[in-house]
């Protein structure tokens, strides 16, 4: 859900925001869709350097990039990415937790964000592309994911603008709104309805997900606003015209995606969690 649900409808701003976010949406959703339909290599490569970037920008916001810290961040990583697209994952993820432990120690006096950062850019990491990996439902799942969270998204700020009303949780996000999270819901559920309709699965089960994944990726963009406020920054950078950086745009989907796999795994298993997700 975005931050300017609740901003005043009309004002200039707020237009010109929601300009530069429509623009933006229009070259990068395209390239993600895309990428996401090759699969293989290709989405691993997205996903690596979007967890190295959004590994970076985490420790820009806590305050912790030092040159070491973000350079051994960066190449565990990419080590991970690449074991996990090529079929080692456990060699990926023992690679993570050596690399997770390093990151701690580089850190020193911030090593409780610097771990929280690398563990959730690793998650992010990980979760896409196992996700994707299933050869049955993979891109399936993975676009059910990418709708849920853009619906979530998009509904909220449309509901939110034109609606406004009682603020979701003022101390963290001053700006969103309850109607903004009920848009959000309501934007999520016609996306399960839509893949149910075309006979992508179960509709009782895929609204049930639904909801799931709205509600946890709202909680992952409260998150990240918590994140941000306790250290004083607005955006985690302005990589993103519109969106900010990378932080801002994917914090619905960090959460989402993660939890994605979770259900997927725990009744598909492993490299089946796009059918565990789809599949009912």
């Amino acid at each position: 859900m975005s931050e300017h649900d609740a901003a005043p409808a009309g004002s200039a701003p707020a237009s010109s925001n929601l300009v530069m976010r429509v623009l933006a949406a229009l070259v990068l959703a395209p390239l993600a869709i895309a990428l996401a339909y090759a699969g293989g290599w290709l989405w691993a490569l997205l996903v690596t350097l979007v967890s190295i970037g959004l590994f970076a920008e985490w420790l820009m916001v806590v305050g912790a990039g030092s040159a070491a810290l973000t350079a051994s961040g960066t190449i565990v990583l990419a080590i991970m990415g690449f074991c996990a697209a090529f079929g080692a994952l456990k060699t990926g993820v023992i690679a993570g937790c050596v690399g997770g432990a390093i990151v701690t120690l580089i850190a020193r006096g911030k090593f409780v964000w610097a771990a929280t950062g690398f563990a959730y850019a690793s998650a992010a990491l990980l979760a896409s592309i196992l996700v994707r990996q299933d050869l049955a439902h993979g891109f399936a799942a993975l676009m059910f994911v990418l709708l849920v969270v853009w619906a979530t998204d998009i509904g909220g700020y449309f509901a939110g603008r034109s609606i406004g009303g009682p603020k979701l949780w003022p101390r963290v996000s001053p700006k969103k709104t309850w109607a903004g999270a009920f848009g959000s819901f309501a934007a999520s559920l016609a996306v399960a309805a839509g893949f149910a309709a075309c006979g992508t699965g179960k509709a009782v089960p895929l609204l049930l997900v639904s909801a799931v994944l709205t509600v946890v990726s709202q909680l992952g963009d409260l998150f990240e606003s918590a994140v941000k406020r306790r250290f004083g920054v607005k955006d985690s950078s302005h990589l993103i015209p519109g969106h900010g950086g990378l932080l801002d745009r994917l914090d619905g989907f960090v959460a989402a995606i993660l939890v994605a796999w979770i259900i997927g795994f725990l009744r598909h298993g492993v490299h089946s969690a796009g059918s565990g997700l789809m599949v009912w």
